[in-house]
C-alpha cells in the first residue's frame, strides 16, 4: 500500500527544470484598479523593491500616456535594475516608438483577438488583427533587434483556439518573443486553462505567459494551470491588485509555486513580502485584509483552542511555512474559542506563570467577555480580568 500523503504525491507537470519567470504588472494593471493613481516616487520606490524581491521583469506603465507616466517609465529604465523594464503599448507604430525613445529593454504589444472585441470594440476583421500584430512586431525589430516582445492576446479566453494559434504564429514570424494570454475577465477555469495552453504550445511553440483575472477567484490557479501546461511567465500584481476583481497575486503565485507545487529553484526574497504589500497598499489607498493570503496577519493568528494548542506543540500541525518567511509574525489570539493552553502561553508572555487551574477558572471570564466584545481581546482586556479574578479569590478566601 502506498503511503504517500496526498498532498505529497507526484502530479504531472510539464515544468520540469524549466524556471519560472515573474512579470510584475502592478504599475500598470495594478495602478488600473479604480481610483488607484501612484506618485512617480512611489513608483520607483515600488520598481526598486521589486528589483530586490528577485522579480524577473516589470512592466513599467503606458508610455504613449505621456507626461509624468512617460517620464517615471523613462527614468526607471536607466536606474541600473537588474529585472528586465517593459512598456505597454496599443497595437500601433506610433505607441511602440514612444516606448523606444524611453530605452525600455521590452515591449508587450497588446491587441484583441476575441471577435466581440475585434467587431465591436475596434470594428476590425481577423485578417486585419493578424497584418496588424506582424506590422508592429516587425516595426519593433527593425528599429531595435534587441528588444524583447511580448504580444498580448486580449480576451484571449474567449478567443476561437483556431484564430489564437493563427495570431500567435504571425507575431512569431514576425520575431516576438512570447504570447501573453489573457484572460481579461477572469473566465477561466483551471482544468480549461491546462487544454488551452498546451495546445497553444504544441501548435505554435510560441513561449507562453499567462495574464489571469480574478473575477471568478481563480487567478492564481488559472496561472498555475498554465505553468503545469508549458507556460513559462507569470504576468501578476502585488496583493493582487487589479481591474474589477484583479489579478494574480504576485506573493500567493509565488508561495503556491514554492510550496504547492515543490519548485525550490524559484529564489525569491519572500521576507520581504509583508514589507512590500504594506508599501504597495499604502500607496493605493488600500490597506491589507487581515485574512488575505499569504501576507494577511491572520495567514499566522491561531485563537481556536484545538488549533493553538497544535500550533504550541509543532508549527506545522496548523502553518505550511513559517510566519517568518513572509515578513509576519505568529499570534496566539485570545477570545470565544480560545482554550487554557493558549491562556497559559499568553499570559508567560506577560510574565505571569497560570497554573492549569487559574487558567481553566479564567476561561469562561474570557469567553463571557469576548461574546459581549464580539471580538477576540486585547492585552490589557486580558490583564483587568486576571486582576478582577485574582481579586474575587483574595475575597472568597478571607
Amino acid at each position: 500500500m502506498d503511503n504517500t500523503p496526498i498532498y505529497d504525491m507526484p502530479v504531472e507537470s510539464k515544468l520540469g527544470d524549466r524556471p519560472v519567470f515573474i512579470d510584475d504588472t502592478t504599475l500598470r494593471d495594478g495602478e488600473q484598479t479604480a481610483g488607484v493613481v501612484f506618485a512617480n516616487k512611489e513608483k520607483l520606490c515600488i520598481a526598486k523593491l521589486l528589483d530586490e524581491i528577485g522579480v524577473h521583469q516589470i512592466e513599467a506603465g503606458i508610455p504613449a500616456m505621456g507626461g509624468d507616466e512617460r517620464d517615471v517609465i523613462e527614468e526607471m529604465a536607466h536606474m541600473g535594475l537588474k529585472a528586465s523594464v517593459l512598456g505597454w503599448n496599443r497595437a500601433n507604430t506610433a505607441d511602440i516608438q514612444t516606448s523606444l525613445d524611453c530605452g525600455v529593454d521590452a515591449i508587450a504589444i497588446s491587441l484583441a483577438t476575441s471577435d466581440i472585441h475585434i467587431e465591436t470594440k475596434l470594428k476590425k476583421s481577423r485578417p486585419w488583427v493578424l497584418q496588424t500584430i506582424a506590422e508592429c512586431v516587425t516595426y519593433a525589430k527593425e528599429k531595435c533587434p534587441d528588444v524583447y516582445i511580448s504580444v498580448n492576446a486580449e480576451d484571449a479566453s474567449r478567443t476561437d483556439l483556431k484564430f489564437l494559434c493563427e495570431y500567435a504564429k504571425a507575431a512569431k514570424d514576425a520575431g516576438a518573443d512570447r504570447l501573453r494570454f489573457c484572460d481579461t475577465i477572469g473566465l477561466m477555469e483551471p482544468f480549461r486553462t491546462y487544454t488551452v495552453i498546451d495546445h497553444l504550445i504544441q501548435e505554435t511553440g510560441l513561449e507562453v505567459e499567462m495574464h489571469t483575472h480574478n473575477d471568478f477567484g481563480m487567478a492564481v490557479a488559472n496561472a498555475i494551470a498554465g505553468i503545469h501546461a508549458g507556460a513559462n511567465w507569470v504576468n501578476v500584481t502585488v496583493g493582487g491588485l487589479g481591474e474589477r476583481a484583479g489579478n494574480a497575486a504576485l506573493e500567493e503565485v509565488i508561495m503556491a509555486l514554492k510550496y504547492v507545487e515543490g519548485f525550490e529553484q524559484i529564489a525569491f526574497d519572500t521576507k520581504r513580502f509583508r514589507e512590500l504589500g504594506e508599501y504597495v497598499a499604502q500607496a493605493a489607498g488600500r490597506t491589507i485584509p487581515a485574512w488575505k493570503s499569504i501576507i494577511g496577519t491572520n495567514m499566522f493568528a491561531h485563537e481556536s483552542g484545538i488549533h493553538a494548542d497544535g500550533v504550541i506543540k509543532n508549527p506545522k500541525t496548523y502553518e505550511v511555512f513559517a510566519p517568518e518567511e513572509v515578513g509576519l509574525a505568529r499570534q496566539i489570539v485570545i477570545g470565544k474559542h480560545s482554550g487554557s493552553k493558549s491562556l497559559l502561553l499568553k499570559f508567560g508572555e506577560y510574565g505571569l506563570e497560570l497554573s492549569h487551574e487559574e487558567a481553566s477558572e479564567l476561561l469562561p471570564r474570557v469567553r463571557t467577555m469576548s461574546i459581549e466584545l464580539k471580538r477576540s481581546l486585547f492585552d490589557k482586556e486580558l490583564i483587568y480580568i486576571y486582576n478582577d479574578y485574582k481579586a474575587d479569590k483574595a475575597k472568597a478566601a478571607q
